[in-house]
């Protein structure tokens, strides 16, 4: 079963429409920690505010999810899923993120270098610095473009498996074991988000 988690913030239906033109024939959308506990893969997707996590935690799915994640089951967290990997976020401070991953996730600097940045970050950009040997980014060459919309960020560590550059550089995926999260939407991004999706599917 492929669990595809409902916290009221996600593009569901994009995503769910990607996972199944992909093959996936178990694809459950759920608010059910007892559905996460049994699933064979996991997917966080997420658009728009932070503490829009928190229902994660009222709803027991954060519990579960670190269950899940202890036994080995694979979890991709997408756009604000991705963020809620970090500890937390300047968007929402008082709301935890899960700890996977050290680090705060910041807005974009308003300036850089006396040039305006806009923000949301909105539109195409590359991957840059894939590692070597990434499973979820396995087949993609660096330079594919991808499809993004956020207006905070996660910093770099050694678990990010890519990079983009937008007023500095900031993960764009980020992979360690079986705990993976991409900032971009692989449901918008072709057919580079397509093979991304294939390839968590395959794990």
């Amino acid at each position: 079963m492929i669990a595809i988690i409902d916290y009221k913030a996600g593009n569901l239906t994009s995503v769910v429409k990607a996972v199944r033109f992909l093959g996936a024939q178990n694809v459950v959308v759920t608010q059910s920690p007892q559905d996460l506990l049994q699933a064979g893969k996991i997917l966080l997707p997420g658009v728009g505010h932070f503490r829009s996590t928190e229902l994660l935690h009222t709803l027991g799915l954060t519990a579960a999810i670190r269950q899940a994640i202890a036994a080995g089951i694979p979890f991709l967290g997408i756009c604000v899923g991705l963020q809620w990997l970090y500890q937390g976020s300047t968007e929402a401070p008082e709301t935890p993120g899960l700890g996977c991953f050290a680090g705060r996730c910041q807005r974009f600097p308003a300036t850089l270098d006396g040039q305006r940045i806009k923000s949301p970050h909105v539109g195409w950009n590359s991957l840059e610095s894939i590692r070597p040997g990434s499973r979820l980014l396995s087949g993609i060459p660096s330079g594919s473009y991808v499809y993004y919309t956020h207006s905070w960020r996660a910093p770099l560590s050694t678990d990010t498996a890519a990079q983009t550059l937008y007023a500095g550089a900031f993960t764009a995926a980020v992979e360690r074991d079986n705990v993976m999260g991409v900032q971009f939407h692989p449901e918008k991004s072709a057919e580079v988000g397509l093979q991304v999706l294939r390839n968590f599917l395959a794990l």
